[in-house]
């Protein structure tokens, strides 16, 4: 009988040592440091060599951490210190000097492992490209909903498939603000001042709240997910400050509740000639979802990417989208990841672009639509507004009419108001907008109050 010959790594018989550069010791940064050291031993063990974190680059070095880490590991030379790493971790964020700061790691052989999604949706295709020049790898995980793996299963277990839709929460701040405002009926500024105090929202929220954050994602998830390569520039972005407490509590007398998603998919335009063109929208926008649809139970900061695919159908990846130590799992998983094909040798993987689809803007997008109306309560309303629906080619599905009979004025001579609430059939963009247009021109018509998409029907 043979026996099976079994490997044992010793950590005591591990003699290469990997210099590891972290820039920025912040809510992540802090806990990555303290897991480099602290699980020093079971790392070296997964790695086959030993991750020695030789500085930590700063603006303050005397700054209060939250984490006790020695004061000789502070520095506030970068530059120095990542020409002298072997990997290279970009906890900073924002364009400059992280920029720079990873070009000059790559000029100089080093990995880097980045949480930075401004940045990447930015100037990722051209880091891509000086990486892959280098022949060094730029890992990114973080940069996209937290601790939930998703990039690298993006590019890596559906490499084999075709990837058609993908739709994400990868907001957490937006989602706690939505997910309050529907279970507990609160207003969006109530909700978002609980948010500020747990933490979820910085102090200035606009990047959170007007879909900036969650476009800048977006970006990186189409690249991969297309085999494109996509920027924030070619992102749709609505935020959720105009979604309100009756948009809200309308949604979920319909049967929906109202996300901030991202969402990338491959659709086919119409050219003037007839002709069709494939390509891919990428958008972000509040968006009405059935209850019933998976994304629809993602509760509080919670973030989760739901996936189409030809044959491997639908996938959700659900998890913890941001704090200090869910992030610094995902940092830590590409730094073991490229430590050890570090170790074992081979080129650096990043992305797989393949190709070039063209992008398709909102207008190329057919779906399903929720529209609030003001109108007065007379005879007439609702049939002049059906016909002009009809007329812009957009079938309504379901219409509901509350009146409001404390508004007329108080003589009686006014009429009193009607709120109402359509959802349509799947329509185009332009013709929604046209038809909104039309709506706008009706002196029936006090205000149109929303007009908020309809998707996973």
């Amino acid at each position: 009988m043979t026996e099976r010959n079994t490997a044992v790594t010793d950590t005591d018989t591990i003699h290469k040592t990997l210099k590891v550069a972290l820039l920025g010791a912040g809510n992540v940064g802090a806990q990555v440091a303290r897991i480099l050291r602290a699980d020093a031993d079971s790392l070296a063990a997964r790695i086959g060599a030993r991750l020695e974190l030789s500085g930590i680059a700063v603006r303050n070095v005397d700054a209060p951490r939250d984490v006790d880490l020695p004061r000789e590991l502070f520095t506030s030379d970068a530059s120095t210190l990542v020409r002298e790493a072997d990997i290279v971790i970009e906890l900073i964020g924002g364009i400059e000097p992280a920029r720079t700061l990873i070009l000059e790691a790559i000029e100089h052989g080093a990995t880097v492992v980045t949480g930075n999604k401004a940045l990447l949706a930015v100037d990722g295709p051209s880091l891509y490209e000086k990486a892959d020049a280098a022949g060094v790898q730029l890992s990114y995980e973080a940069a996209v909903a937290g601790a939930i793996p998703i990039l690298r299963p993006i590019r890596d277990s559906l490499a084999g498939d075709k990837i058609t839709r993908v739709m994400g929460i990868v907001n957490g701040t937006t989602n706690y603000i939505l997910d309050q405002m529907d279970t507990t009926g609160a207003q969006f500024a109530d909700a978002l001042a609980e948010a500020t105090r747990l933490g979820y929202a910085e102090a200035d929220p606009t990047a959170d709240i007007e879909g900036h954050d969650a476009a800048a994602k977006g970006a990186i998830l189409a690249s991969l997910s297309f085999h494109t390569r996509f920027a924030l520039e070619d992102v749709h972005c609505q935020g959720i400050t105009d979604v309100t407490a009756s948009d809200i509590a309308a949604a979920k007398d319909a049967g929906f509740v109202i996300k901030l998603l991202a969402i990338a998919e491959k659709l086919q335009s119409s050219n003037d000639d007839g002709s069709r063109t494939e390509g891919v929208s990428v958008r972000v926008h509040p968006t009405l979802l059935p209850r019933e649809h998976p994304l629809a139970a993602v509760h509080g900061a919670f973030n989760a990417v739901f996936i189409e695919a030809e044959s491997a159908g639908e996938l959700m990846f659900y998890g913890q989208g941001a704090g200090g130590t869910p992030t610094a799992s995902a940092i830590l998983g590409d730094v073991v990841s490229a430590a050890r094909r570090m170790v074992l040798g081979g080129p650096g993987r990043t992305e797989t672009t393949t190709g070039v689809l063209p992008v398709l803007g909102i207008e190329a997008v057919t779906t399903q639509y929720y529209i609030g109306l003001d109108a007065a309560d007379q005879p007439g309303v609702l049939a002049k507004i059906s016909a002009l629906f009809a007329e812009n080619g957009v079938s309504i599905e379901t219409m509901r009419q509350t009146v409001h009979r404390e508004r007329a004025v108080c003589d009686g001579s006014g009429p009193a108001a009607a709120e109402l609430r359509i959802i349509t059939h799947r329509a185009s963009e332009a013709s929604l907008a046209a038809t909104v247009r039309a709506i706008n021109g009706l002196e029936i018509i006090n205000s149109v109050t929303s007009v908020l998409r309809v998707e996973g029907v």
